[in-house]
């Protein structure tokens, strides 16, 4: 007999992996699986895959909170996912519907690709006609399935190639992408150094976000890619670009071709072809490097961790939102924001791609990918190959633009300068360097024989793509400090348009040039700030170029440190994080390591606050009785009390213990500005650096006066929910900027905090007593 239904609208969830696996599928299964208990229903595992689900038996289990303590860190799937060639058949179907019906599970949550999501959707359509089939067949009665004839898919999309329609990523993208990137980025050391060409075969077989991506990121010579094949004349146009590129200096090449790469016949294009050439034509030493599965495994990246967790989450409530008329949702992400889409059509839409591709329709395929997908691939190749005479202006519209960092050292200021300078040589205008600040140009602008202020060529930059820090060098002081030198620089210099990269420092620098216009003419020129700071806190975005190279350091930081509590079986340690008085890094990275608690300026610490947690924490470890994977972590920001240190926090933790479980604390400190950009900070420097020059373009042949009352000719460029936006400074600084605290006013992450502290199962303050600080 099948267990009874769940009261009111709660239900009994499977969760499932399908298909390849990807990084981060084992976080969307947490998520599902404590989200659905924090919800009242009943989570069910559904091991190895549409197999588990045919098979029944011990492959479909009821999972516990516990059961999923420590998936985040883990790459694969730990619930497994196998090929079924029998749940193609119908018979398959009908086994699986039995094993649902008899597990009592109203609702499944599959996480996969386009054809195991494929499968789902047709699995809800045949539902009321195989429960009539097994009561024809009396496997089961009227009774039994009275209380499932209605059932409930979601989707959520586990895919490295990145290659479903209606969304920006799917879950395992951007952690693929990294190990692509880190392995172009070793391969690039010996390719200097021999001068040799490397021709790098990626995953992709109709889709080419990965290779794309990874030529954006690396900065290669060309790509291949299958929703865009290169011209008739490919081959000359390959050898032309990589022979200009040799002739003004470069040691190196890279090109980058995805496994399902061809000419525009649908002739393949291999990697043995393409180093055919570059040997034969070009006399390159060239070599072929084939990742292969290198890329599908491993753990997942901070950001992977995230997408996989909200999703799960959603996936949650879209399952409890159902009704038997809505249509089967998919999960996606645009953009920052997390939407559910109608999965048949996104899975019509990415076959409509691979349609496309074999009809030679290729401006459709391209169409059919994501708007991102399109500028990212010309953004690339208008910052790869600059002599393109096509796209340069005429001399009236060429501009002398100013490039400065303002601020704190980010992950992703070299790719955005980069990608800026590449532009502005494209487009005919005269990228100028201003090194070191306002205050390098004001005291180091004449000096000889070199000077802060200095015109740039595309050599200069060219292998600053993977380089983290500052190679024009950053500051935190402001114009202020001496505005009329700064005027007599940008005077004397002709610079004619302003492109500052940086945090909130960088920010307020615009706000005083902007300030100062009506006294120093100098000033009344367009200025567009691209924001990059680790601490996500400058107004007007979502999102800060450099806080994903941080959330990375500082989730592969507490990985290690959480190893560390885990093997000692009953220790916490609380670890502090930067981001200035914003809480972003912090919640993010307890959304990505599943702390037990997250402390931010924004909400801060109090006593009953540290009562409730420290009596978690022995409720916590009680229950542990020394179980595998029982090391916990406290986050805290830097700022988030001025009593309550992290040193205090944790000494606190270690005297209320009583020698139940100890206490430590870690500082990550600087560890989080330095290393390697992620790839998800270079290709959005490099989008966002376009777009901010092209933005500059706008205003090319005005005069000072119109360019000083247009309110946008000193704008912020930001990611908005769902959209990519130009906010004017100064309605942005009356509107949107909390000045005392250096952050926005209002800060769209926020209510993620409360995500954080539902799946590390943090009871609610109106649940405990508030001077003990226990569970009612």
């Amino acid at each position: 007999m099948p267990p009874p239904p769940l009261p009111g609208k709660k239900r009994r969830i499977g969760v499932m992996t399908s298909g390849g696996d990807a990084p981060g599928m084992n976080g969307a299964v947490r998520a599902v699986v404590r989200m659905s208990i924090a919800k009242g229903c009943e989570p069910y595992g559904i091991y190895e895959g549409y197999e588990g689900l045919v098979r029944g038996g011990d492959l479909i289990k009821q999972m516990t909170w516990d059961d999923v303590r420590g998936y985040l860190s883990e790459g694969g799937t730990l619930i497994g996912t196998a090929r079924c060639k029998a749940f193609m058949e119908r018979a398959g179907r009908l086994q699986a519907a039995r094993n649902m019906v008899s597990a009592g599970i109203d609702a499944l949550v599959i996480i996969g690709g386009d054809g195991s999501l494929t499968g789902a959707d047709t699995f809800r359509k045949e539902w009321s006609g195989l429960l009539k089939e097994l009561l024809d067949k009396g496997e089961l009665t009227s009774r039994e399935i009275e209380p499932f004839k209605h059932l409930n898919i979601v989707g959520l999309v586990g895919s490295i190639d990145n290659d479903m329609s209606s969304t920006d990523a799917t879950i395992g993208c951007y952690s693929s992408l990294g190990r692509i990137c880190e392995a172009v980025d070793y391969i690039d050391a010996t390719a200097f150094s021999h001068q040799r060409a490397f021709v790098i075969e990626v995953m992709g077989r109709h889709c080419g976000w990965l290779a794309l991506m990874a030529g954006v990121s690396t900065g290669a010579d060309f790509v291949f890619i299958p929703e865009k094949p290169p011209s008739e004349e490919w081959e000359d146009e390959m050898c032309g670009i990589i022979s200009r590129h040799r002739n003004l200096g470069k040691r190196k090449t890279i090109v980058i071709v995805a496994e399902g790469a061809h000419d525009l016949s649908l002739n393949k294009v291999t990697p043995t072809k393409v180093k055919d050439l570059l040997s034969n034509r070009l006399k390159l030493d060239t070599r072929i490097t084939t990742l292969g599965h290198v890329q599908r495994g491993g753990g997942a990246s901070a950001y992977d961790r995230m997408l996989s967790t909200l999703q799960g989450v959603e996936a949650v409530e879209a399952v409890l939102d159902a009704t038997p008329e809505t249509p089967t949702p998919v999960i996606c992400i645009i953009e920052n924001k997390i939407v559910r889409k109608p999965l048949i059509k996104a899975v019509e839409d990415t076959h409509a791609v691979a349609k496309a591709i074999e009809a030679r329709d290729f401006n459709r395929a391209m169409k059919l990918r994501d708007a991102e997908f399109a500028e990212y691939h010309n953004a690339y190749m208008t910052t790869t190959a600059t002599d393109q005479p096509e796209m340069k202006l005429p001399k009236e519209k060429q501009m002398r633009i100013g490039i400065i960092h303002v601020g704190a050292p980010a992950g992703g200021m070299n790719s955005a300068t980069r990608a800026a300078v590449a532009y502005c040589l494209t487009r005919g205008h005269t990228p100028v360097a201003l090194h070191n600040g306002f205050p390098g140009l004001c005291r180091h602008h004449d000096d000889q024989p070199l000077g802060s202020v200095r015109e740039m060529s595309w050599l200069d930059v060219e292998g600053w793509v993977s380089k983290g820090g500052s190679e024009i060098g950053t500051n935190r002081a402001l114009p202020s400090e001496d505005m009329p030198k700064t005027a007599f620089c940008f005077e004397k210099y002709k610079i004619d348009a302003l492109f500052i990269i940086g945090g909130f420092e960088a920010f307020t620098a615009v706000s005083e040039l902007r300030k100062a216009r009506p006294e120093y003419p100098a000033f009344r020129i367009p200025v567009a700030l691209l924001p990059a700071t680790i601490s996500n806190n400058v107004p007007g975005t979502e999102y800060s170029v450099g806080s994903d190279t941080c959330l990375n350091a500082l989730v592969g930081y507490c990985d290690a440190i959480k190893q560390s509590a885990s093997a000692s079986r009953r220790r916490v340690f609380v670890v502090e994080t930067q981001g200035g008085k914003s809480g972003y890094i912090a919640t993010i990275a307890g959304l990505s390591i599943g702390a037990l608690a997250v402390y931010t300026p924004e909400e801060g610490i109090d006593i009953k606050m540290l009562a409730r947690d420290i009596e978690h924490l022995r409720v916590s470890f009680a229950k542990d009785q020394g179980r595998s994977r029982a090391g916990k972590l406290i986050l805290r920001n830097e700022h988030a009390s001025s009593t309550y240190t992290t040193e205090v926090i944790a000494n606190m933790i270690r005297e209320e213990a009583r020698g139940r479980f100890e206490s430590r604390f870690a500082i990550p400190g600087h560890v989080q500005q330095g290393g390697t950009p992620s790839p998800m900070d270079r290709v959005r420097a490099v989008r966002l650096a376009v777009k901010c020059i092209t933005f500059l373009e706008g205003f090319a042949g005005r005069s000072q006066d119109e360019i000083m009352k247009d309110p946008m000719s000193m704008s912020v460029i930001g990611i908005k929910g769902a959209s990519v936006v130009f906010g004017g400074m100064e309605r942005v600084e009356t509107e949107e900027t909390n000045w005392k605290d250096r952050r926005p006013k209002d800060e769209s992450w926020l209510q993620l905090k409360k995500i954080v502290d539902t799946l590390s199962g943090r009871p609610k303050p109106e649940d405990c007593c508030e001077t003990c600080g226990k569970v009612k």
